[in-house]
């Protein structure tokens, strides 16, 4: 498998395009009223960035891999990781999610749409298989009790 970006760099990236977003576009593209984009984007914003944070900081105490095309090691199931199986992409999409509904059109929407496919489909199967591949049995028991996302 060919390594992309890691994925918060992913993130960041998918953050650039929507910084174009913000110049004045038609109102007919606004996700919704002002007050609520705010409160949506005020919620999702520190929220995501609060939970990629938690789960970094899990995986440092666990001395687990944060790299996702390095070996893993050290499963972690606890904390966060007992709500899902990847917090930090969860995180990551949160806050993609209030930028975009901070900018208020309908097109910011492909940013985590853009970062969700690209975790769901390239990063987690792949660290997903990886795990399977060092901790066997005890990762597919703990797949089988968590979500992949919530």
């Amino acid at each position: 498998m060919i390594p992309l970006l890691p994925p918060a760099l992913t993130a960041l990236l998918t953050i650039a395009p929507l910084s174009l977003l913000g110049l004045p576009a038609p109102s007919g593209l606004q996700i919704a009223p002002f007050w609520l984009v705010w409160t949506g984007a005020a919620l999702c914003i520190p929220a995501g960035l609060l939970i990629a944070l938690v789960g970094k900081i899990q995986f440092h105490r666990n001395d687990s891999e944060i790299h996702p095309f390095r070996t893993p090691r050290n499963l972690v199931t606890g904390g966060l990781f007992r709500i899902s199986r990847n917090p930090m992409y969860l995180g990551f999409l949160l806050h993609l999610t209030g930028i975009a509904l901070l900018v208020n059109l309908w097109p910011a929407l492909l940013a985590p749409l853009a970062f969700f496919a690209a975790a769901n489909l390239w990063y987690i199967p792949h660290e997903e298989q990886a795990a399977i591949d060092s901790f066997g049995e005890a990762y597919i028991t703990y797949c089988n009790n968590v979500r992949r996302w919530l």
